[in-house]
């Protein structure tokens, strides 16, 4: 066994008790990220064995819609249903609030919006994730207009914070978002209110959205590596 193997077992057993909360008639939310990834299979696994029925998926992004159309989860949109019963999506950072930053795969806006409509929002992540602040270890996206890139990075700056257009692997220039946006990243010393912060930043004009989910999860689920074993417990 690779050492890498009990990570992806650990990822598959968080992804798999997400989807167990999933109750058949429902309406999904299906996140974006590598653990989400593992809750879209199992829920399509689920239907597949027939343990599940009647469900209809909201994807958050291209790579929710591409997986959930590969594990054959039906989908729908926001402008066919009236409620979102559950969501499952992961995040970056988690605070002992349970307030996440999120984005690292520049799918935030559309997470928040599907996130925030859910009656239960289930977050699912390992224990590296866990932090005691956010911004401690990882940047916070801004979702941002191309037009506007120039500007909103100046105010950025002018509320302490350290900002970055976020640029493509594999890709030559900047990542750009499913909206056709831009990503810009920010390094934060200390991130003391993260509910002001957040409504602070979305003032900006040519902002869409930033990483900072406040109050919204109701549920989160923490992979962990314990005497070699994966274990899953929810905090």
């Amino acid at each position: 066994m690779t050492a890498e193997d009990p990570i992806k077992v650990m990822k598959q057993k968080v992804g798999e008790a997400a989807a167990a909360r999933v109750q058949s008639g429902s309406i999904v939310g299906l996140g974006t990220g590598s653990t989400t990834a593992y809750a879209i299979q199992a829920i399509g696994d689920r239907l597949k064995s027939g343990d599940l029925k009647d469900i209809k998926g909201i994807p958050t992004s291209f790579q929710a819609t591409v997986l959930a159309k590969e594990y054959g989860i039906p989908l729908t949109t926001l402008d066919e249903v009236d409620r979102i019963d559950i969501a499952i999506d992961g995040a970056d950072e988690v605070d002992p609030q349970r307030n996440l930053i999120k984005g690292g795969g520049a799918a935030h806006t559309r997470e928040k919006i599907v996130d925030a409509l859910a009656v239960q929002f289930v977050v699912v992540v390992d224990s590296g994730k866990l932090v005691d602040k956010l911004g401690s270890t990882f940047l916070l996206p801004v979702e941002v207009l191309p037009m506007a890139v120039t500007p909103v990075m100046r105010m950025l700056e002018k509320l302490g914070g350290k900002p970055q257009l976020r640029m493509g692997v594999k890709k030559a220039g900047p990542v750009v978002s499913d909206q056709g946006n831009l990503i810009v990243d920010v390094k934060f010393d200390s991130i003391d209110d993260p509910e002001a912060l957040e409504k602070t930043i979305n003032n900006i004009p040519g902002v869409l959205d930033n990483g900072l989910f406040v109050g919204l999860a109701d549920v989160v689920l923490v992979g962990d590596i314990q005497d070699g074993q994966p274990v899953v417990r929810e905090v």
